[in-house]
């Protein structure tokens, strides 16, 4: 059975970091891209940062570039969103992605809120 599984929101300052995690199973995780997207409250998704399964490159939207660093474990099956110097339009429910072609496997997401 195939699951992602986040972890890691919760509530944080502006200016402030949080470590998003998704733990995978059920799927030979080394062989898929992971991304990570957002959706906020009213908003379409968004993609937020991928890495690509062979050779760890990584792609990041433009808002979050130089603040976001996707990164992977393939030995855990777990792939990381480190998010520093938050802001308040951070806020909004992440979701973890496996794609592989036209295979494509969803977690249920954590909720970020950004708030003083």
């Amino acid at each position: 059975q195939v699951q992602l599984v986040e972890s890691g929101g919760g509530l944080v300052h502006p200016g402030g970091s949080l470590r998003l995690s998704c733990a995978a199973s059920g799927f030979t995780f080394s062989s898929y891209s992971m991304t990570w997207f957002r959706q906020a409250l009213g908003k379409e998704r968004e993609l937020v940062a991928t890495i690509i399964w062979a050779g760890g490159r990584t792609n990041y939207a433009d808002s979050v570039k130089g603040r976001f660093t996707i990164s992977r474990d393939n030995a855990k099956s777990t792939v990381y969103l480190q998010m520093n110097s938050l802001k308040p339009e951070d806020s909004a429910v992440y979701y973890c992605n496996a794609n592989r072609g036209l295979v494509s496997y969803w977690g249920r997401g954590t909720q970020v809120t950004v708030s003083s």
